[in-house]
């Protein structure tokens, strides 16, 4: 009774000042509010993160340098960071976030163009992994080697979301959607020369694919493509 009055007090959510911490998103969505670190200062974000670990809320940082990774395991020393999606997870202390969900048949896989579209699906894959799933990665399987895709075909066969993730001319998403029969969350990157325009120019093939059942995110939005494949994973789950 006690520890559900001390988390109930700061509903539905906590002011800072220069934040306002949604302690009721995960009453509502059924997962915590995430910290997109860039662009606030290292106090901000160290200030949320202080109260999220206060009313043991699970803590999941995106855009995160390592220089403020090492002041966040001064506050917890549970802070886990993951160089490569430049993320910083904490698990609450009661439980792990949530029970994890079947990740091979059925599951879902995330799929890169090239090497350099990996940070981005490593965003994506940390979030799911935070939420609760067990992902599958294929990497560097882009348009430019296609025969290295049809490798993977039994895995993406037996996949049941796939987040496909390219910079460049961004026409991988199209090709599997036009190939399997798999919801597809597509990820276009700043990966690119400069006629790319930042990831403009994969958005861009992205939404004018002719493939059927493909979703785009926003440029570089691994976060963004695995909360996407959470709710469809939690509707199917529902369903059956």
């Amino acid at each position: 009774m006690d520890a559900a009055v001390k988390r109930l007090r700061h509903l539905p959510y906590e002011a800072l000042g220069f934040a306002a911490i949604d302690h009721h998103r995960t009453l509502r969505q059924g997962h915590s509010e995430v910290i997109f670190c860039e662009g606030k200062r290292p106090e901000q974000v160290l200030a949320i993160i202080r109260r999220m670990v206060a009313v043991d809320s699970p803590v999941l940082a995106t855009r995160a340098t390592p220089q403020l990774f090492q002041a966040v395991k001064r506050i917890d020393p549970r802070a886990v960071y993951h160089d490569s999606a430049r993320t910083i997870t904490i698990q609450n202390r009661s439980r792990s976030n949530r029970s994890r969900r079947p990740g091979a048949a059925g599951g879902i896989l995330i799929i890169t163009a090239g090497t350099a579209d990996i940070p981005v699906a490593e965003e994506a894959k940390v979030t799911l992994a935070f939420l609760g799933h067990r992902v599958e990665t294929i990497y560097d399987v882009g348009v430019a080697g296609l025969h290295r895709l049809w490798d993977h075909r039994s895995r993406i066969e037996a996949a049941g979301i796939l987040i496909i993730v390219a910079g460049m001319d961004g026409a991988l998403p199209s090709v599997i959607g036009g190939w399997m029969d798999k919801p597809i969350v597509a990820v276009p990157t700043s990966i690119g020369y400069g006629a790319s325009f930042g990831g403009v120019a994969a958005l861009l093939t992205m939404l004018n694919t002719c493939a059927a059942g493909v979703a785009v995110v926003n440029i570089d939005n691994g976060f963004g493509a695995a909360v996407l494949a959470h709710r469809m994973m939690k509707i199917g789950q529902a369903l059956r």
